[in-house]
């Protein structure tokens, strides 16, 4: 951790990073031996990549492939996987004015959901402003980061009714639109439409219990921890995918237990 926090401070040495943050499994203390260390570089363009080719390759021992901004798509700024040590690092950017432009969105209780690879759900744009609150600032200099942090920590009400309120139509209403596939043996169609509909249902236990979801990974399991989740959410929620086959009755049978357990999510809720 040493060793990280001493390239954080010299990561904002480069021009336009702002302030680094620790985030993922090891900001959280969830870290397994072989979690990678996920550094959030906060920038504010123009971000000297040059210079953070220089850099990378002196940690790294060699060049590294560091994007320009959005090089990774649209939501996942961009950034580089390095391995320093033996120890896998990776630069995630965030451009700063955007993060606070999005916690405005959440205060007025908005956020969009756009599409990035390997985020099947797709990024929620809160995310952006969980990753800062659940993280671990390591170099701040101007102290922005930091004041930015404590103002995120506290879950926005108005961003809270949002979730739930939308997941209070939204979820039934995909799950009876899947009865069209499954009656056809659209095994792939149907799927989706579940897994949209867990999605939905992870977001708002989440955004009740006042708790940032930062993607997919983990979420039923976090989601089913809550107190306001239901009885055996996570594995029930997890079952629906195991085995719906491909016949009208077993994707019908699947879909009738999604249906009860989104019944029970939001009675649970009080939506």
């Amino acid at each position: 951790m040493e060793h990280v926090a001493e390239i954080a401070e010299r990561l904002v040495g480069v021009r336009g990073v702002v302030g680094v943050c620790l985030g993922g499994s090891r900001a959280r203390g969830a870290e397994r031996a072989d979690s990678d260390y996920d550094l959030g570089l906060y920038y504010r363009a123009p971000l000297d990549t040059g210079a953070l080719r220089v850099l990378a390759a002196e940690l790294a021992g060699g060049t590294v492939d560091v994007t320009e901004p959005g090089g990774w798509g649209p939501w996942v700024d961009g950034g580089a996987w390095l391995t320093v040590d033996g120890r896998r690092i990776d630069w995630i950017y965030r451009d700063l004015d955007r993060v606070r432009r999005i916690w405005e969105q959440c205060r007025a209780g908005r956020y969009e959901v756009g599409a990035q690879a390997g985020h099947p759900l797709g990024v929620y744009s809160h995310a952006y402003v969980g990753e800062l609150a659940l993280g671990r600032v390591l170099a701040d200099p101007s102290g922005e980061l930091a004041a930015l942090r404590e103002r995120v920590r506290h879950y926005p009400a108005p961003l809270r009714d949002a979730l739930v309120d939308n997941a209070r139509w939204e979820a039934p209403f995909i799950l009876a639109g899947a009865r069209k596939g499954a009656a056809r043996g659209d095994a792939f169609y149907v799927a989706g439409c579940l897994f949209r509909a867990v999605g939905l249902l992870v977001h708002a236990l989440h955004a009740h219990a006042g708790t940032w979801v930062l993607n997919e990974k983990g979420a039923v399991d976090e989601a089913g921890r809550l107190a306001c989740a239901p009885a055996g959410f996570a594995p029930r929620a997890h079952a629906l995918f195991a085995a719906t086959g491909t016949s009208p009755a077993s994707l019908h049978a699947a879909l009738d237990d999604a249906d009860r357990l989104t019944g029970e999510v939001m009675r649970s809720l009080g939506a």
